[in-house]
């Protein structure tokens, strides 16, 4: 399957069979997968809560809106992205040390040098604490993004939740005290056999609409 047939493969679940469980290799591919995507600046502004029982599942389903409710208990798992709050010293001291360790700062010059650089952007994009959110909420999404075509991939279906209180969740997992916030919530598993979205034609723009070539 090439990467067009993928796409178009991947739809929105809406119904997912809660007998089917996603086998753990499955999933330590798919965390591997949100584990190496890509950031500004390689900021990694993120921390991922997988839930994969259903004592958990009822811990966040409060936080959950009534419509997306039945997403996460039929799901197999459900990931919510955390983004940090906010993305402090500690942390960018972490990332610099764990590129050095990862062999990719062989030099002194190298290593304060992508320090520099990394903290120029952050800087850039931490005018405020909202605009600092703002800006790790889209690294967050990148990783969404990463997530979903790679679940697709993998014969996995998915779910992107926004219906969801971030208050509310943030509250059920601590988050605050954690240096946390919650951005959104995505369902991995596996789709019921009466999942209406899943027969439905894919309803896109067309690209005449949408590209200009230069």
């Amino acid at each position: 399957m090439n990467i067009v047939e993928i796409s178009e493969k991947r739809y929105t679940t809406k119904h997912y069979d809660p007998t089917k469980k996603i086998p753990a290799e499955v999933i330590e591919q798919l965390l591997t997968v949100l584990r190496n995507s890509p950031s500004s600046v390689n900021s990694q502004p993120w921390h991922f809560y997988v839930i994969d029982n259903e004592a958990a599942k009822n811990k966040i389903l409060p936080a959950i809106a009534d419509f997306n409710q039945p997403r996460v208990t039929g799901s197999s798992h459900t990931i919510v992205f955390c983004i940090k709050t906010p993305l402090d010293e500690a942390h960018l001291v972490n990332l610099l040390n764990q590129e050095e360790k990862d062999g990719r700062l062989p030099s002194a010059e190298l290593k304060a040098s992508q320090d520099q650089g990394r903290r120029y952007f952050v800087n850039l994009n931490s005018k405020t604490p909202e605009s600092q959110q703002c800006w790790e909420g889209k690294q967050a999404y990148i990783a969404l993004g990463q997530l979903l075509f790679a679940a697709a991939a993998i014969g996995v279906d998915s779910t992107a939740i926004e219906g969801y209180d971030s208050a509310k969740m943030d509250e059920i997992l601590d988050l605050k005290n954690k240096g946390l916030k919650s951005i959104v919530v995505a369902t991995l598993g596996y789709r019921a056999q009466d999942d209406g979205n899943a027969h439905r034609p894919k309803s896109r723009l067309p690209k005449d609409q949408i590209f200009t070539f230069l």
